[in-house]
């Protein structure tokens, strides 16, 4: 294709606009008075929990574009701290964003969070004060926030426009959405409508029913029924094809965000996508991919420090894969010095009999299930098993209930008290495992038949037993700080005259 018929091809595009920003703020509630579809009350515990695609056309009564109608595509992201891949992966692939801030609650972490998202794509963005309905709304001081956190906007030292917005009553959205089309007049944003359709995978999941399916954001080209889509080693024919609304389609083009069903594998959330004619040809790009560990296999440890005296063995199952990366990441917080968690599998879909086989073997394992359920042989075999399973539909429900259960276990973990530290001054006799000790107590007191540790320089180097006890050549169960002993210990460990040992009590 020479250079002339390549400009010809190339035209303008909608917009992909990404909406960001910290939990109850009102990202869903703005989209939901956009396109008037009740999403947010769809969500479990109105929190949304999956990234969303939505195309919207959107006409405006004020500024250049009044009365024009123009398609946008909007990425709703989750505002819940756990879902930071997901709008990082929001921020990457679209070409605006906006960042939605509650007027009456000001700057908090997940919007520093989204801002860095923004900040590290590259993409141009819109503040939008929310709730400016309400009577404590200051964006006089939110700006003031944004000020000290290096943030200016219009009229404050900077550049960065700014909305005052209420996604409730529809306050100034849309001056938010003007400014939205105009941001992309100034881009420029082109795509060509004559190649083959390639773009990026949203989101994928596992319908029991239909099986896997994604949602793909078609940035470049034309998707037409008959086609195959390829996304690493994942392969879908183009048969079963919808818009976001799940309405049936034959055709559609960049900027749109689209359902495929019939995956032969899920493919991984934020890899890209590209369409081919035939199947010989999708088959053909597949097999380039260099093979990896997919979702499903046995995954290695992760979390847990060396020095862990306790792992909790966990399966992770979610609807989707942007679910599963949410999961992982919140519950790896729970890991700490004693606790370690180990995923031993992670997938799309219910928890199943197959989970429950590979849990087996494990001490105590754990399934959780993020909006899924249990099959009913998978429920049997838990029971068989002594699986622990857990699941719930918002997130925070599932990691709360992991770290009872990890409070639980680590207060059954054997602990132990230092009763006292001695000085070995001096080294009598040995036999096979045993020596006749002398030193003198520095700290609290040395107890006859309690275990020690043996240390030399700092360092710990053995464990032993005092099997007898004198003090000033008479038997005796304990001798006190400041005082002179002689000691039979019991160790495979050979004591020398400067080594410390300290003398424990074993607690549960």
């Amino acid at each position: 294709m020479d250079k002339n018929n390549q400009k010809v091809n190339n035209a303008l595009r909608p917009p992909v606009v990404v909406v960001m920003g910290h939990i109850d703020h009102g990202k869903s509630q703005l989209l939901d008075y956009i396109r008037k579809s009740g999403v947010v009350e769809a969500e479990a515990g109105g929190i949304t929990q999956h990234i969303g695609a939505y195309e919207a056309e959107v006409k405006c009564d004020s500024g250049e574009h009044s009365h024009k109608t123009q398609k946008i595509t909007f990425l709703d992201t989750p505002g819940h701290e756990a879902f930071s891949k997901m709008r990082a992966r929001g921020a990457k692939i679209a070409d605006i964003a906006i960042l939605v801030i509650a007027a009456d609650e000001g700057v908090k972490p997940q919007t520093m969070e989204a801002y860095e998202a923004i900040k590290q794509a590259g993409i141009p963005f819109i503040i939008a004060l929310n709730k400016m309905d309400k009577p404590e709304a200051n964006p006089e001081q939110v700006k003031a926030q944004l000020a000290e956190k290096q943030i200016f906007v219009e009229n404050y030292g900077g550049d960065i426009p700014v909305a005052n917005i209420s996604a409730k009553t529809g306050q100034g959205v849309d001056e938010l959405l003007d400014m939205v089309l105009l941001l992309a007049e100034m881009e420029e944003l082109k795509a060509n409508p004559s190649e083959n359709a390639s773009g990026t995978v949203i989101e994928s999941r596992l319908d029991t029913k239909r099986g896997i399916s994604a949602t793909l954001l078609i940035q470049n080209g034309t998707m037409k029924k008959g086609m195959f889509v390829v996304s690493g080693k994942a392969i879908a024919p183009v048969r079963i094809f919808e818009d976001f609304q799940g309405n049936p389609i034959e055709e559609a083009t960049f900027s749109s965000p689209v359902k495929i069903v019939g995956f032969n594998e899920a493919p991984e959330v934020g890899a890209s996508f590209k369409t081919f004619n035939s199947k010989k040809e999708a088959e053909e790009e597949a097999s380039k991919v260099l093979p990896s560990v997919s979702q499903g296999k046995t995954l290695e440890a992760a979390a847990e420090p060396a020095e862990v005296k306790i792992t909790v063995p966990v399966v992770i199952k979610a609807d989707t894969a942007g679910s599963i990366e949410a999961v992982e990441k919140e519950i790896m917080k729970l890991a700490d010095e004693e606790a370690g968690i180990a995923v031993l599998r992670k997938g799309v879909g219910d928890i199943s009999e197959e989970d429950m086989k590979l849990s087996y073997g494990a001490e105590e394992p754990i399934a959780l299930g993020f909006n899924v359920g249990i099959d009913a042989q998978a429920k049997d075999l838990a029971e068989k098993f002594g699986v622990k399973v857990k699941t719930a539909d918002i997130i925070y429900k599932i990691s709360e209930w992991l770290e009872e259960e990890i409070k639980r276990r680590k207060s059954l973990i054997p602990r132990e008290e230092v009763l006292g530290k001695a000085e070995i001054l001096k080294i009598f006799n040995k036999t096979k495992n045993k020596q006749v000790v002398g030193g003198a107590v520095a700290e609290g007191k040395i107890v006859s038949g309690k275990n020690i540790k043996i240390k030399r320089k700092d360092f710990e180097i053995g464990e032993g037993k005092i099997v007898g006890l004198q003090h000033g050549k008479k038997e005796t169960k304990e001798v006190e700080q400041g005082k002179e002993f002689g000691a039979m210990v019991e160790s495979k460990i050979e004591i020398a005259k400067g080594d410390t040992i300290e003398i424990i009590e074993k607690i549960g």
